[in-house]
Formats: C-alpha cells, sequence, structure tokens
C-alpha cells in the first residue's frame, strides 16, 4: 500500500525497490550497509529522498556498463 501523504521528492520503499531493480529486502540490505539513508516515513514506512536513488541507479548503470 503506497502511502498518501509522502513528501515531494520522496519515493516509498516500494518505489525505490522498482527503481532500482531489487526487492524489499534489497532496500533494508542497503540500509543496513549504510548505502541508503531513509529521508521520512515512519518506522514501517520509510521515505527515501529521490535523489539518492537516483544517484544509486546511476552508480548501478555506471558499474553494469563497466
Amino acid at each position: 500500500m503506497e502511502s498518501l501523504y509522502i513528501r515531494p521528492g520522496h519515493l516509498t520503499a516500494h518505489q525505490t525497490a522498482q527503481q532500482l531493480g531489487i526487492s524489499l529486502d534489497g532496500v533494508r540490505q542497503l540500509v543496513r550497509r549504510g548505502r541508503l539513508t531513509p529521508s521520512g516515513g515512519t518506522e514501517r514506512q520509510r521515505w527515501y529522498a529521490a535523489s539518492d536513488v537516483a544517484a544509486l541507479v546511476a552508480e548501478r548503470r555506471t558499474q553494469n556498463a563497466a
């Protein structure tokens, strides 16, 4: 279920997973490893800055191209 009250410029965990092409568990792993930091939401429904997610997407593309 998507949050109706997400701040502009932020993505839900589901949206973040879709952008990165990974599972929700993959998003949790990125958070545990310090590669992605929640920027709002609640403990159960975290939000991530769209700019942070875009940077990870670009990084993944660069790694895959190399």
